[in-house]
């Protein structure tokens, strides 16, 4: 991934962001308040659940606002084709503008995207080859935040043991169950959704097509050569390290990848 900051001006996009991110915000607010910092004063849990509370959360952040301002793989506007790789490109026939196959034009975003998998508004941008990987680390830490909330909201009513030090002056004592359960809430809607968009990922990844490509029915050509999911997922995330495929603090970079492989649209 290249160091270049994308910005989408789409106020749709705004609104579908900032929602998430005040949701991301609600639960590393008051989970913690009313959950893990009182029961870790108690002896109740030990400061490992909190660590790894902010951890998660830390990384699902970063995915995010990463994933939201990277170059998803925007062509500019004069490409520099390689003679070897001429026959490998094309025509678009909206920006008329040439681009490797397999690229796409975003008509929200107004360009075309190498590999362009779909546009996602709730980071405001499209995901594509340089970004996929971050997009996959969202969604990953996304559902680890959501369930392990979840935990600590059903735990903190029928696993904990009551706490005996609650000072019912504060706001969050006094509004608990309500705050909990508006917590509860967004954590299922978020993880059944989340869930299920991880799911279409892998299996793109593993069978090697976009999300685009299997709705135009692209990918039906039994010629083309299968690769090994390793493959397919070290050029998603831009390293054969699978440690590194895990952290989104760290610049992607791409992997040569055969255009026999890539050429099949």
């Amino acid at each position: 991934m290249g160091r270049r900051i994308h910005f989408v001006v789409d106020p749709q996009g705004w609104c579908c962001m900032g929602l998430i991110i005040f949701v991301w915000l609600y639960n590393t607010i008051f989970i913690p308040k009313v959950i893990l910092f009182p029961h870790y004063e108690e002896g109740h849990i030990s400061v490992v659940a909190i660590f790894c509370y902010y951890f998660c959360s830390l990384f699902c952040i970063a995915s995010l606002l990463r994933a939201s301002i990277a170059d998803p793989g925007k062509l500019p506007e004069n490409p520099k084709i390689p003679i070897t790789e001429r026959e490998y490109w094309e025509l678009c026939n909206k920006c008329n503008m040439m681009r490797p196959k397999r690229s796409h034009h975003c008509s929200r975003c107004g360009h075309c995207v190498r590999r362009m998998d779909h546009h996602c508004p709730w980071i405001n941008n499209c995901v594509g080859e340089d970004n996929h990987w971050l997009f996959l680390q969202l969604c990953f830490y996304t559902q680890i935040l959501s369930s392990y909330t979840l935990i600590l909201d059903f735990c903190h009513y029928y696993y904990f043991l009551p706490l005996e030090k609650e000072n019912w002056d504060v706001f969050v004592f006094r509004h608990e169950l309500a705050l909990l359960r508006i917590s509860a809430f967004m954590g299922l809607i978020i993880l059944g959704g989340i869930s299920g968009l991880f799911y279409t990922q892998l299996m793109g990844i593993f069978t090697d097509t976009t999300s685009i490509e299997k709705m135009s029915n692209c990918c039906e050509d039994i010629s083309r050569p299968q690769k090994p999911w390793q493959q397919t997922f070290s050029e998603v995330f831009g390293t054969r390290w699978k440690i590194l495929w895990f952290i989104p603090f760290r610049q992607r970079q791409p992997l040569r990848v055969p255009y026999h492989f890539a050429s099949h649209i």
